[in-house]
């Protein structure tokens, strides 16, 4: 390890030295993302990109960026709050990374629901499950300051009570833990870094941790020589009860919904006959409170249309469950 860290002093590991495994790479997909930036490429963008090697030959940046490569982003979920219980596992990768980060973010905005409390006719208090802008920036700065040297990926993970966020190693060589906390930009990536800025995903301005900083503090932060990790805690919900919110109508449609339903399932579980007072008294209730959604809003009279609890329905679901329980 010392005669390793000695090296990296001397000559500092970059992506751009380092040679693709493959030359037979295509960049289609990135040539999109330019255009759409309003950024075309010329027959000289793997030069002006700094793709290639002294040498002339695609290097591992241009692996990365390629339409087809052998790298993945890990994200996976667990059910209660240690690894032990695995329920979701999902890679976003194997083509060009900026397309690869572009989907993890989607994924992490899909995860980052909204607690609702309703405070009295049609009026709500919101709350998320975590702060969007800082978590953004988490997940762009994993993926760039990566040391893809390593052959590892970084990966998010999803716990009851948490988010965790991994980059493969530590700090920048040169970097101290003050000098991060700051907002230092010293990026592991250079190359990566000018593509992401090209296509206005990142900033190199360094604003990244302090928008970090100020929504959790420097104790969300774990440094160790391998790895930096990210650590944020989910909000707790909305702990005013909604029961007494609620007519028992609802109540008694939400006690019965489990996973996606239709208008018919719901109505068979209920036991009702009338489409029009179902309708009025019972799935339009649940849908103006908040409490259930569609599962095809863009077509809401969609003959496939479903319906699903929100995360305000399934707080209220819980708090039924949890009353009839105590009353047993």
């Amino acid at each position: 390890r010392m005669i390793e860290d000695l090296f990296a002093k001397r000559v500092r590991n970059s992506l751009r030295k380092i040679q693709s495994p493959r030359q037979d790479l295509t960049f289609g997909q990135l040539k999109i993302y330019y255009e759409a930036a309003g950024k075309g490429l010329n027959e000289q963008f793997a030069a002006n990109l700094e793709l290639l090697t002294d040498e002339g030959k695609y290097n591992y940046v241009a692996y990365l960026l390629a339409d087809s490569n052998g790298m993945s982003i890990k994200e996976a979920r667990y059910d209660g709050l240690t690894r032990v219980d695995l329920i979701e596992n999902n890679e976003y990768g194997y083509y060009c990374l900026v397309k690869a980060t572009q989907q993890l973010l989607d994924k992490v905005e899909l995860e980052n629901k909204t607690y609702a409390r309703i405070t009295g006719k049609a009026q709500r208090d919101e709350r998320r499950l975590w702060n969007g802008r800082a978590l953004r920036e988490a997940v762009i700065n994993a993926i760039i300051h990566n040391d893809y040297t390593t052959g590892a990926s970084p990966k998010v993970e999803f716990f009851d009570d948490r988010i965790e966020i991994t980059s493969i190693g530590g700090l920048v060589q040169g970097m101290t833990q003050a000098e991060f906390f700051t907002g230092l930009s010293m990026p592991r990536n250079q190359e990566l870094m000018r593509v992401f800025r090209d296509l206005d995903i990142v900033e190199h301005l360094g604003s990244g941790i302090p928008r970090i900083l100020e929504a959790y503090g420097k104790e969300c932060f774990i440094f160790s020589d391998n790895f930096l990790r990210m650590v944020f805690p989910a909000a707790e919900p909305l702990t005013d009860q909604v029961t007494d919110q609620v007519t028992d109508q609802v109540k008694e449609l939400i006690n019965v919904m489990s996973g996606s339903m239709d208008r018919e399932e719901m109505q068979g579980k209920l036991g009702l006959l009338n489409r029009g007072h179902f309708r009025t008294n019972y799935l339009k209730s649940a849908l103006d409170a908040g409490l259930i959604e569609m599962t095809i809003p863009d077509k809401p009279n969609s003959r496939l249309q479903k319906y699903r609890l929100t995360v305000l329905g399934e707080q209220l679901k819980k708090e039924l469950i949890s009353n009839s329980k105590r009353y047993v």
